[in-house]
């Protein structure tokens, strides 16, 4: 079971998010709230799998909250959706910068929140379709100081090879099918690079691909 909390200070988008995803059988909201610092004290009450943040709240933007929740070392397994009707391209900078594992806009499919919520909590990572892998690159370049091409050394060739698809904005199944692997043959070697460079997810791969120079802008596609 998905254990959720929803952080919108519009309480109509609270109720139709919930019904949406109380409706599955794999998830289950656990609590609701309108402001930033509740987000932050419901997270560590209930210790939820998947945050659905609006950025835009009183007392402690979600983006704040999105920070204080994964620096919580209680919350090491807790993913960040961020959810807004905005997209600028510094909100999705910021997102990536506070630690989000998707970033998705409010008129987005009912199907593709779902999938998002899924695909989040597996341990993947997530970006609105519209948000362009030029975006991507964009964000990740500025997204903190640049990392050390040594940092690379601690992984194999094999794994550099998988690292540089992944900061191409490849899913699993396209990696396997580029470099003729199964497609859980690939997700190992994501898992394993993330464990080796101590990172969060696959948002902060694709950052760290760009930082390093194994993918630079206009690479991708």
């Amino acid at each position: 079971m998905i254990r959720i909390l929803i952080a919108d200070d519009q309480t109509l988008i609270r109720a139709g998010f919930r019904a949406l995803l109380d409706a599955e059988p794999d998830m289950d909201v656990v609590a609701e709230c309108g402001t930033g610092d509740e987000a932050v004290r419901l997270a560590a009450r209930d210790r939820p799998d998947v945050v659905l943040m609006d950025i835009r709240m009183p007392h402690g933007d979600g983006l704040d909250a999105t920070r204080r929740i994964l620096a919580d070392p209680g919350l090491a397994g807790t993913r960040v959706i961020i959810l807004t009707t905005f997209e600028l391209d510094e909100y999705i900078a910021e997102a990536v910068r506070a630690g989000a594992a998707g970033f998705l806009v409010k008129d987005t499919e009912p199907a593709e929140l779902l999938r998002a919520v899924r695909v989040v909590h597996d341990g993947d990572a997530l970006l609105s379709p519209s948000v362009t892998r030029r975006i991507m690159a964009a964000l990740a370049v500025q997204s903190r100081a640049a990392t050390p091409p040594t940092a690379l050394d601690r992984i194999t060739e094999r794994e550099r090879e998988v690292l540089q698809l992944v900061g191409e904005g490849l899913n699993n199944a396209e990696i396997a099918g580029r470099l003729f692997i199964t497609p859980l043959t690939a997700k190992t070697h994501v898992s394993r690079i993330m464990a080796k460079l101590q990172v969060r997810d696959r948002v902060q791969l694709v950052v760290l691909a760009y930082e390093s120079g194994l993918v630079r802008p206009g690479w991708a596609g």
